[in-house]
């Protein structure tokens, strides 16, 4: 079918009309047809992370989609063929499978389809072509990876305290731990650990988790501090603390009530002996715990100094309870908890209780027990699980590891061979989580994922590791699988090698970071491109570079975007509970997908910067982008007969060089920075080309454009208006896919058949353009750019002065110091006289003639920072430095201030127009710091009459030339005005009959006065304000 035409008569409904867009998309198969247009060219390719199947996309995934989609776009349309699949994240959390079944479940993740909205926000991607993590070709391709990182000595078993989420009941790897931390209030307690040789002494602990306190087999001390003996009046008893925390025990030291008997190094307290919180655990461990150690992990920037060990719930605890004795290496520490979180035996107490409920309780019992000393809360980030939302734990878990310490170095080297934007983020952020990295934590307790492929002895002696579904049947004698997930396998056995029996299966499934990051090695590798939010730095960005580095050697992606986070416009984390940001299908409605992709993309966020989402800002991309740029289109009601010429010889008209001359510039431009994938760069020289294009080639040529210069002349801005106009849809075409092809269909009638191109049907299977060199003109360019600030810079003054552009003015001065800037502005003079409507145009480079002075200003925050408490002197000095010792500054970059040397930076140096106080009302100046403009500001209403009359003999010029006429053809001249108006256009025409006869060989008359003669042309006109027909008749 072909495209719908826009009725022009009509309001632009940008939201309809991208949806008759999208119907046209489907009925020509548009996506898919681009692909066979580029099969055979150059492979680009792009590695997309699977979103979660089970959510709904949010602006997040809208961001990444859009970037993903302008790339990619952007790589079609410069020569190659790049395949786009979207990929499913579909392994689950044991709350979900269990709440559905697994059938089911597997069912409902095969079910979900985001393609309606991932669609209206304009992205062209496979959905019928998908990759699930639950395919079995997918989870064998892991099985695949993870026996070579088997062979390659890479995976162990360990025991290790792991962050652990109760949500999910599992433990989770070091980086997934920091993907979402929030403030939140602790409890703060003060606990006493009497000592066994001196009972009215305690050790004072403080700890932010009162549920590890059942657990607790040690207390640590710094050997290098100093701890304190006090005896406590209010208690009356002894406690033992480090000597810079006093403020943990006491709101103010200096009046609390208390007496220092001794103190000791941390290190001659190793070995002390205190009496058990609880008994939970004092047969078990009472020879060889219940003990202070030493360690320099301990520090003194809160709590008391010593801190109370629970092996199973940190990290440290385990560590220094091996080092000293208390457990073996191997050896489970004591976790009386359950799967999600809550007390079992032999903690009799709790038992059944969740973990931050039982807080409370054990608090209420140490209270009891006369343990608990200073009782408060805390406010402090702390880690929450980032898909279930419940607080993480530390906790003892064994678990299977890939090591990714050994290949560290390599790790960062690789990166290094990378390109970021932001550099910072890969510099700093990812830099440094490399450099620290750790052995990465594969395994999960979760019932629904891809099965680790090992099968081992109960002693865990003899493991096999299987690389495919192949070698898993010849092990097992089974044949036919076809499905790997557990509940197909886990029944399986492999018989022993060593006389163990048979090999079972373990119980783990992998990390769904171990899936994603498989994407290294599901096409072609390494990876052109992909692009993910800042979260990913320590999520997949990762785990590819890991696998990619073990598996190949080297990085997954030659180039990077990294984006920040979309927030609400309360800068909080964006909240369906919360409801604080719009429903994306609402903004998709009332603005369209262009308008949000633009201001998604013109932002901070495409930088690695965070950006708060405003649903005035999309609305402001229509008023300020896409509505002037959609008026700039091509006025089919010209009345001449058109067809655009790709090849027109350069125009002569200063205007058509220079426009043709700024699309080139964005051509290379857009080719420049998308090569080097600085999105954001493209965006702010699109609005200066729509700027230019509306405000200034349109504007200075609406009358060539309408035909009043002659037919010749008219086609020739008509296709320069039209080359510029295709080419902003081909270069923007990428970012703004439903305007672009909007605009286009309606180009397309113009278009003359071009061989070269197989399919015209849209604007998305045309290719980028290229530079025409011939259209390049830097000369004009910076000419155009010259006029642009004068007439700026007086439009201001106009402006200030409440001087309406349709009053006549007698003088503007302009002045620059070089000859060649004066040479190029003065080149465009007409152009500066009749926009800003002045008489008289002076240009000079005589400062001294004009009163041309300099003074200097100061970034004091920057000059601060060196100048420190200098400062207010040369604050205080500065205004009254003279114009030649400015000026000086400007050639030698040293100036001296009330004694104070500054150099070149460290001023900025402003010219500007002194006015004499006599001429104060009859002139106005400003300047950019390059020109200055100096405007007469007087009103003289004799202006306005020579003004009326030359607008007059204009618009009967443009007439005989759209006529034909030759110079040599006597006419006469009439006007009609409609009853009562045009007397001051009468009155013009009476007061400057000279200089119209002269000019123009006919003064115009009242048409009642015309007496017979064959009419040439009549036409319409209008001059400030007033319309009246002016009619050209044969003498």
């Amino acid at each position: 079918m072909p495209f719908p035409k826009q009725d022009i008569t009509q309001p632009f409904n940008f939201p309809k009309e991208e949806e008759k867009v999208i119907a046209y998309w489907r009925e020509i198969d548009a996506f898919q047809t681009s692909l066979k247009l580029s099969e055979g060219k150059p492979e680009y390719v792009f590695f997309d992370g699977p979103p979660f199947a089970t959510g709904l996309p949010h602006y997040g995934h809208l961001l990444a989609g859009t970037i993903k989609d302008i790339v990619t776009r952007h790589a079609h349309v410069t020569g190659h063929h790049v395949t786009r699949r979207f990929g499913w994240d579909t392994h689950g959390l044991p709350k979900d499978v269990m709440a559905m079944g697994i059938d089911k479940y597997n069912a409902e993740c095969r079910a979900i389809d985001w393609r309606v909205t991932v669609e209206r926000m304009g992205r062209w991607i496979d959905f019928d072509n998908d990759y699930k993590t639950l395919n079995t070709p997918f989870m064998e391709s892991e099985w695949w990876a993870f026996s070579e990182l088997w062979k390659k000595g890479m995976v162990y078993r360990g025991q290790r305290v792991m962050p652990y989420s109760t949500g999910c009941t599992t433990p989770l790897s070091n980086f997934e731990a920091g993907l979402d931390y929030k403030d939140i209030n602790d409890p703060a307690v003060t606990i006493a650990f009497p000592l066994v040789d001196d009972p009215s002494t305690s050790l004072l602990a403080w700890t932010t988790t009162p549920w590890t306190l059942p657990s607790n087999l040690a207390l640590c001390v710094h050997p290098e501090l100093t701890y304190i003996k006090i005896h406590d009046e209010e208690h009356n008893a002894n406690y033992i603390l480090c000597d810079q925390l006093l403020g943990t025990l006491y709101k103010d030291p200096k009046k609390a009530k208390f007496k220092k008997l001794a103190s000791y190094k941390g290190i001659e307290m190793k070995g002390w002996r205190y009496a058990p919180l609880f008994e939970y655990f004092t047969e078990q461990y009472e020879d060889r715990a219940f003990r202070v150690f030493v360690d320099t992990y301990v520090t003194a920037t809160d709590g008391t100094g010593i801190v109370q060990q629970a092996p199973a719930f940190g990290e440290d605890d385990a560590r220094v309870a091996i080092e000293n004795g208390v457990l073996f290496p191997e050896e489970m520490p004591p976790c009386p908890l359950d799967d999600g979180g809550k007390f079992t035996k032999p903690v009799t107490d709790f038992e059944g209780m969740y973990i931050k409920v039982a807080d409370k309780e054990i608090m209420k019992l140490l209270k009891a027990k006369g343990r608990l000393i200073v009782q408060s809360t805390i406010k402090h980030s702390y880690p929450f699980c980032w898909r279930s939302g419940t607080p993480l734990i530390y906790r003892a878990v064994p678990s299977w590891f890939i090591r990714v310490q050994p290949i560290v170095d390599q790790l960062v080297t690789n990166n290094l061979n990378t390109l970021w934007v932001p550099q910072n983020v890969k510099d700093g952020r990812f830099g440094n989580w490399l450099a620290n990295a750790r052995d990465w934590n594969v395994s999960r307790n979760r019932y629904w994922g891809t099965p680790l492929p090992l099968w081992a002895s109960d002693d865990y002696e003899e493991v096999v590791c299987i690389g495919s579904i192949a070698e898993l049947e010849e092990l097992t004698g089974v044949t036919g699988l076809t499905d790997i997930h557990r509940e197909k396998i886990d029944h399986l056995t492999i018989p022993s090698k060593t006389g163990k029996g048979v090999l079972r299966r373990v119980e783990e499934v992998f990390d769904c970071w171990f899936e994603s990051g498989r994407e290294s090695f599901l096409k072609n590798f390494p990876g052109d491109f992909v692009s993910e939010g800042i979260d990913q730095t320590r999520g997949w960005f990762y785990t590819l570079l890991i696998l990619s580095t073990h598996l190949f050697g080297t990085a997954p992606w030659k180039n990077l975007i990294v984006t920040g986070l979309v927030l609400a416009a309360d800068g909080k984390k964006m909240s369906k509970s919360l409801r604080n940001y719009p429903d994306p299908h609402i903004i998709f409605d009332k603005y369209g997908a262009d308008a949000t992709r633009m201001f998604l993309v013109n932002s901070p966020i495409v930088r690695g910067e965070n950006l708060r989402f405003r649903e005035e800002g999309v609305r402001d991309v229509i008023s300020r982008v896409l509505l002037p740029w959609l008026n700039s289109l091509l006025d089919k009601t010209i009345g001449v007969q058109f067809m655009y010429n790709p090849h027109a010889p350069v125009s002569n008209n200063v205007m058509d060089r220079w426009i043709l001359a700024r699309c080139q510039s964005l051509i290379n431009l857009v080719k420049e920075e998308m090569k080097a994938y600085r999105l954001y760069t493209i965006l702010p020289r699109l609005l200066d080309l729509i700027d230019e294009l509306t405000n200034w080639y349109i504007r200075f040529n609406r009358r060539r454009l309408k035909g009043e210069d002659g037919k010749e002349d008219t086609i020739a801005a008509l296709n320069t208006l039209f080359e510029t106009l295709f080419t902003l849809c081909r270069t923007m075409s990428s970012y703004t896919p439903f305007m672009t092809e909007n605009l286009y269909q309606t180009l397309r009638e113009y278009i003359p058949e071009d061989p070269s191109v197989p399919d015209a049907r849209s604007v998305h299977f045309l290719m980028f353009p290229d530079v025409k060199e011939e259209y390049f003109d830097e000369v004009i360019e910076r000419q155009m750019k010259r006029m642009q600030a004068v007439i700026d810079l007086t439009r201001y003054i106009r402006e200030k002065n409440n001087l309406s552009l349709k009053t006549p003015l007698r003088e503007l001065l302009i002045f620059h110091p070089e000859e060649q800037y004066i040479a190029d502005v003065q080149s465009l003079q007409r152009y500066i006289q009749s926009e800003l409507n002045v008489r008289d145009v002076v240009f000079t480079t005589d400062e001294a003639a004009c009163g041309i002075r300099y003074r200097a200003v100061a970034d004091w925050g920057t000059l601060g920072r060196k100048l420190r408490k200098d400062l207010g002197r040369v604050k205080n000095a500065l205004p009254d430095v003279s114009s030649t010792d400015v000026k000086a500054y400007i050639d030698s970059g040293k100036l001296t201030v009330d004694g104070i040397e500054l150099v070149a930076g460290d001023l900025t140096v402003q010219r500007y127009l002194e006015l004499p106080p006599a001429s104060e009302g009859q002139y106005a100046t400003h300047t950019d710091n390059e020109v200055v403009v100096r405007l007469d500001i007087q009103v003289h209403p004799e202006l306005m009459g020579e003004w009326l009359a030359r607008e007059v003999i204009n618009r009967v010029q443009k007439l005989r030339k759209k006529a034909g006429l030759q110079a040599t053809d006597d006419l006469n001249v009439y006007y009609l005005f409609e009853e009562g108006s045009g007397a001051e256009l009468q009155d013009a025409l009476k007061e400057h009959t000279e200089v119209i006869q002269k000019t123009i060989r006919s003064v115009p008359a009242d048409v009642k006065t015309r007496n017979g003669g064959e009419l040439v042309i009549e036409e319409e006109q209008e001059v400030a304000d007033v319309k009246f027909t002016l009619s050209l008749v044969r003498a």
